[in-house]
């Protein structure tokens, strides 16, 4: 019954990524404003904003067990940029792999991939100074964690600021197709959108839930503990299925949005998120986080060498999801 349930789930997900991706783009074309404006910004946090609420709601209204609470918190913030710089990129490549070959060509805005990539290594070397300070360091804590909310400030306010000149110079934000309330007989307009963006992100928020429900049921039967649980299992359920977005986008050849749509959510993901965690739990380098934060930033540094190297292919993106194999391994035979 919950595989069942499951497989349910991933179809409302599926359904609800076309809707939301679709939504999305007329947004972009309405607003006039550039591919990675709205993946990066709009998508990003539109899709991630549901998946936040995990680490928050174990940290400050979890079980009675407070160690619990902090592991499944930690392993929350720290398992979505990881998933997303790794096993999501790797995915995304793989959908397209058929079409474009291993060495096909992808083709994101440069200049956007390199800003996402830049501020979250940025971000996330500053989670990584931060959990080899006493936690007792309360002012160095409090220190990192503004400056982790001021990286983010800056990050958007500067992908707002290009956005014009990257519409003039051809990538602006194009609807694939016509909008689907308006395929039912419904006005083309700013209500119709708006119902549109709702529906679909509503969907997406119940499909994964109830998806993080199936999860839940499943995983105590191969004997996780919350930390690996928290890790591995719970991003998978709450941030891939969501990422669909970028599998549909890519599979358009809109790689801006696609890409976007991932890297965009590994700057929210990596920047606000863990100055929640260095405020409020232990935030220390165990062995199977301290092993996650270092492949997280080997899988982004790696992205980054690759926009400054010119072509992207779809090969390139192979590494990535064979460091989240070799990570799985790790974690599982320790």
């Amino acid at each position: 019954m919950t595989g069942l349930m499951l497989l349910a789930m991933l179809l409302v997900i599926l359904a609800a990524a076309e809707i939301f991706t679709n939504a999305l783009e007329h947004l972009g074309e309405r607003l006039k404003i550039s591919e990675g404006v709205t993946g990066s910004i709009f998508a990003a946090v539109g899709t991630a904003m549901p998946e936040s609420m995990v680490p928050l709601v174990a940290v400050l209204a979890g079980t009675d067990n407070a160690q619990v609470n902090e592991e499944i918190g930690v392993g929350a913030i720290l398992g979505a940029p990881l998933m997303l710089s790794t096993l999501t990129l790797f995915l995304m490549a793989l959908s397209v792999v058929k079409k474009r070959g291993v060495n096909g060509v992808l083709n994101p805005e440069r200049t956007g991939l390199r800003r996402d990539m830049r501020f979250f290594l940025v971000a996330f070397g500053f989670s990584l100074v931060a959990m080899f300070l006493p936690h007792d360091t309360h002012t160095a804590r409090a220190v990192l964690a503004i400056a982790l909310v001021f990286v983010y400030f800056i990050y958007v306010m500067m992908t707002l600021r290009v956005s014009a000149q990257l519409v003039a110079d051809g990538h602006g934000t194009e609807a694939h197709s016509e909008m689907y309330l308006c395929r039912l007989g419904l006005p083309d307009g700013w209500p119709v959108l708006i119902i549109q963006i709702t529906v679909g992100f509503g969907l997406l928020i119940g499909g994964a839930k109830g998806f993080v429900h199936s999860v839940h049921e499943i995983a105590p039967m191969v004997g996780l503990s919350p930390l690996v649980l928290a890790l591995l299992i719970i991003p998978v359920a709450t941030e891939l299925p969501e990422k669909v977005n970028s599998i549909l986008w890519i599979r358009r050849h809109k790689d801006t949005l696609a890409f976007g749509n991932i890297t965009g959510a590994m700057v929210f993901q990596g920047s606000l998120l863990p100055a929640i965690g260095i405020m409020l739990t232990p935030w220390t380098p165990s062995p199977a986080v301290l092993s996650g934060v270092l492949v997280t930033i080997g899988a982004a540094a790696w992205i980054t060498v690759l926009s400054y190297r010119g072509q992207l292919r779809v090969g390139h993106l192979f590494v990535n999801g064979a460091l989240y194999v070799g990570y799985l391994i790790f974690v599982l035979s320790h």
